[in-house]
């Protein structure tokens, strides 16, 4: 059998298809090509491996994959052994802010300390991320966290960041009480998904209040709600981050009484000294960002 085709059809049965192996296999091959050497893989032994749509691995699938899984799962581990034990390669994923605005010397304080150093970074938000680290498909998620992490997941929490109202900067409402005063809320509601933390620590806080005020303008990222609330298209939800100012279209407005977010990590207990020293860097940039040594 072509050792090629078997790496191929390793990423394809742990994935779940096609489309999503292409995605996932750690080098440039396009989902024609993998088709192709599925199927030559098939012709030569004379089964079928899977079923296309719905996936589903036949009897044969399974046995092959079985039987190759446990040589092709292990050789990132053989690597790091073969080197000493220093894997130099980490994949993190992360929200746009932290990619942009914290990455970037986060990753060259990371390359005095481990030579040829490879990252593959990856967007998201917190479920997606927590997702992808199940799936072993990435090693540290930073993200806001929630007070249970799943099974074979750590958290470390990082930063509390309190939850803020952003109104444009000429806008008539100085204080969160303003609104809360108000028998209905008009002002349109710019935030995240409702699946994300914010909001629904948010709309916990507002039913303390016995407020209702829902979303009419859901977006992907906090620097999204920053630009609508600076092009007058209603209130945001966002979060204070230490030492990082808001754009000078809009001003902040606290929310007393509201629980703040975590920041945080997710990761596996499978540590690495790479992995540790990320986690050590991660701890002292957020106590610089809190004021503390």
């Amino acid at each position: 059998m072509n050792v090629h085709h078997l790496e191929l059809f390793f990423y394809v049965a742990r994935h779940g298809g096609i489309t999503s192996a292409v995605r996932r296999i750690p080098y440039g091959i396009q989902q024609p090509a993998v088709s192709k050497q599925i199927v030559q893989l098939e012709e030569f032994l004379g089964v079928t491996l899977f079923q296309r749509r719905p996936f589903k691995l036949t009897a044969s699938g399974v046995k092959l994959y079985e039987f190759i899984q446990p040589f092709f799962s292990n050789i990132d581990a053989i690597a790091s052994e073969l080197q000493g034990g220093t894997a130099r390669h980490i994949r993190i994923g992360a929200s746009v802010i932290v990619l942009r605005d914290h990455m970037p010397a986060l990753l060259q304080s990371l390359r005095k300390k481990f030579a040829n150093l490879k990252v593959s970074l990856r967007e998201g938000h917190q479920p997606e991320l927590e997702n992808l680290l199940l799936k072993e498909e990435i090693d540290l998620a930073i993200t806001l966290v929630g007070k249970k992490s799943a099974p074979g997941i750590k958290a470390l929490q990082l930063l509390e960041l309190p939850l803020v109202l952003l109104v444009e900067k000429n806008s008539k409402i100085k204080t969160a009480d303003q609104l809360w005063k108000l028998d209905k809320i008009t002002e349109p509601l710019i935030c995240l998904p409702t699946f994300e933390a914010i909001y629904e620590q948010f709309q916990a806080g507002l039913a303390r209040l016995g407020v209702d005020w829902f979303t009419s303008i859901e977006v992907s990222s906090l620097d999204l709600v920053e630009k609508y609330v600076g092009g007058g298209l209603g209130i945001g939800l966002s979060v204070a981050i230490p030492q990082l100012d808001f754009s000078p279209k809009v001003r902040a407005i606290p929310l007393p009484g509201f629980e703040p977010i975590l920041l945080g990590v997710l990761y596996s207990n499978k540590m690495t000294p790479l992995l540790q020293a990320l986690l050590d860097e991660l701890k002292t940039r957020a106590n610089a960002l809190r004021g503390h040594p």
